[in-house]
């Protein structure tokens, strides 16, 4: 059912690419820029969807690698582009919105720059750790940390961090946080009995299913589709979370057109089977489009909520 689900989406997208190259096509060449640089998830998801959009809709759509402060470079340029719907560009939302809130009157754009086009996916992250550990949830976590004089936790990026400090503040919890690089490590670790729990963002999954390992929250503002009984962060009772999406955007004021023109064919593109399968094998799991509106409701209620982040 779920794959007839999805080819039923494909066959619809497509459909919609089809109406908008009857009213707008691009004069040249459409640049894809990736705020990242190359190798990493979000070129990967990057060059797939430029290649299978372009496939769809016979536009030539060059991808290129503009790396610079977790975006932050490219959609300096891109707010300044011509809203001629000849540049797009693709980024990941914590890092922008992270700086929006701490330095956002230094900034040359803000949210109301930018044209919102849709999302591929965002990073499923989990509040993990062994199978033995005595508890299963974030109460649980807590009361370990008061009887225990401190529990070691890993993360790898600044809002894990905050995510956690706002916790062991609001619980009165002496959380004892340790940086690491990634992923991988924070598992290695937990497994290891260095830390008593880590974040993860799909390195876990197999160990899951193993029995290894399990998840006593998601740091996401939803339940994750393959820990469907495991409570978020909020539904245990501390109101925030970390939703990092991968997004497309491009300049403010594009003609309704194009801007539809280019929705609809990264609709198409994101659909497809083909990214599909590099979403699942980067992140575990399956595409997540919140189309335009949805894009840019999230961009508005994610700078909400990394205000609390940040105690704002």
């Amino acid at each position: 059912m779920k794959i007839r689900t999805l080819a039923l989406a494909a066959a619809f997208s497509l459909a919609a690419v089809t109406g908008s190259l009857a009213e707008w096509a691009p004069s040249g060449p459409i640049k894809l820029q990736i705020g990242f640089g190359a190798g990493g998830e979000t070129d990967t998801i990057g060059r797939v969807v430029a290649k299978t959009m372009a496939e769809n809709t016979g536009w030539n759509i060059v991808a290129e690698n503009k790396p610079g402060g977790g975006g932050l470079a490219m959609f300096t340029q891109i707010a300044v582009m011509p809203p001629d719907g000849q540049t797009i560009g693709l980024g990941v939302s914590m890092p922008v919105l992270v700086n929006l809130t701490l330095r956002g009157d230094e900034l040359p754009f803000d949210l109301d720059s930018f044209d919102y086009l849709g999302t591929a996916a965002y990073a499923q992250l989990g509040i993990v750790a062994k199978s033995d550990a005595p508890f299963d949830d974030l109460a649980g976590l807590i009361a370990y940390a008061k009887e225990n004089d401190g529990a070691l936790i890993g993360f790898d990026a600044k809002p894990q961090e905050l995510l956690l400090n706002l916790v062991s503040k609001e619980a009165d919890a002496p959380f004892k946080l340790v940086s690491m690089e990634s992923s991988a490590e924070q598992i290695q670790n937990v497994l290891g009995g260095h830390v008593i729990a880590s974040f993860s963002a799909g390195a876990h999954i197999p160990y899951l299913e193993s029995g290894d390992m399990k998840m006593i929250a998601s740091a996401n503002a939803e339940r994750h589709g393959y820990a469907p009984d495991v409570a978020t962060v909020r539904e245990q009772g501390y109101d925030i979370y970390v939703d990092p999406y991968f997004y497309f955007a491009g300049p403010a004021s594009l003609p309704d057109d194009a801007r539809k023109a280019l929705g609809d064919a990264l609709a198409a593109a994101i659909a497809s089977d083909e990214v599909k399968t590099a979403i699942n094998n980067a992140f575990k799991a399956d595409p997540t489009n919140l189309g335009p509106e949805g894009t840019k409701k999230m961009m508005v209620d994610g700078l909400a909520n990394v205000g609390k982040l940040f105690g704002k």
